[in-house]
């Protein structure tokens, strides 16, 4: 016999209404998260606005040849940033080519290999290497890299000379050779850049590595694959998107770097797609050479140049957060 249990008078049986209207501290934070975006997005909006304000009597006066003139020159009312868009992306492309693999391999080490009395020690000499100021790796690639880069970029030039982005114009087989062609290039810069970009990298990566899923780990394991095998066939699969996500915040970071960038190269206006000899300039470093005594005219066409960087790294920023966020990694997963 099922006992029916007895309805009590007093008591209200009807459902209750479930309200999703935060309240208290909920309710502050709410508004203060989103007081705190739109805030960011007002400031980036309005750094935007008026860097194309500016730039607009410049691309009236120049038009698109702005974009395509290779020289500077503000005393023959000539002026294009041709050949330093080239620079920049020559001086990026050589700091990811070096930054990428010490970022992955490094991320993976601390993430999959690195003892535990060990890996909060080299997490934090990582994300050390962010706070270290831009000169300082200036003078450290000015003074103690670029000799050395200059011997290396030699030998590139001596083996790899027969491909056109390792040619110099020097003979690398003479007896004394000229060291000045190959210092104060994008290379030399680059290796700076490169040690500038990796602690961003490498924490993206880490962090995606570290969210794989234990549950796949372990079944890789047990089903006898080594710790190398898990890694190819689990890990990087599992955090592809942070990997290219944390490249492109890479990316972001060297395009825009300025004051090592300024101290290393030597200016050059000229579209130089071999990176290993001297010469060469960036958007942000003709910026920072050319503000200082910038008449009115000239001051226009160097923020109209800052809006097309500022263009550029949000289109790279914004690619790379939508890549992240779409991947696998960064949806979130369950142990």
């Amino acid at each position: 016999m099922t006992l029916i249990p007895a309805v009590r008078p007093d008591v209200d049986t009807r459902p209750r209404k479930i309200s999703r209207a935060t309240t208290g501290a909920d309710r502050l934070f709410e508004h203060g998260a989103r007081l705190v975006g739109a805030t960011v997005l007002l400031v980036t909006g309005g750094i935007g606005a008026f860097l194309a304000w500016q730039a607009v009597p410049t691309l009236k006066r120049y038009g698109w040849s702005f974009f395509t003139e290779t020289a500077w020159q503000p005393e023959a009312d000539v002026l294009g940033i041709g050949a330093v868009l080239v620079g920049t992306a020559s001086v990026a492309a050589v700091a990811m080519v070096i930054a990428f693999p010490l970022a992955l391999l490094t991320a993976l080490y601390i993430s999959e290999y690195a003892p535990a009395s060990i890996k909060s020690t080299l997490v934090s000499m990582v994300d050390l290497m962010a706070a270290v100021p831009s000169i300082i790796y200036g003078m450290w690639g000015y003074f103690l890299v670029m000799p050395h880069a200059a011997a290396f970029a030699l030998w590139l030039h001596r083996n790899l000379g027969w491909i056109p982005v390792f040619d110099v114009d020097a003979d690398p087989n003479a007896a004394v050779w000229d060291q000045s062609r190959y210092i104060g290039s994008a290379f030399c810069a680059g290796i700076a850049v490169a040690m500038m970009v990796l602690p961003m990298s490498c924490a993206v990566m880490r962090q995606v590595f570290s969210q794989t899923p234990p549950g796949e780990k372990e079944a890789a394991l047990a089903l006898g694959s080594t710790r190398w095998g898990m890694v190819r066939t689990v890990v990087i699969p599992f955090g592809r998107g942070g990997i290219i996500g944390g490249t492109m915040l890479g990316l972001g970071r060297a395009l825009g770097e300025t004051i090592a960038v300024l101290l290393i190269i030597s200016p050059d206006f000229v579209i130089k797609p071999r990176v290993l000899e001297v010469g060469t300039s960036t958007v942000s470093a003709l910026i920072a050479g050319r503000f200082g005594d910038a008449s009115a005219a000239q001051l226009s066409a160097l923020l109209a140049a800052g809006f097309v960087l500022f263009v550029i790294t949000l289109l790279v920023n914004t690619v790379a957060a939508l890549i992240v966020n779409r991947s696998r990694s960064g949806a979130g997963t369950d142990a």
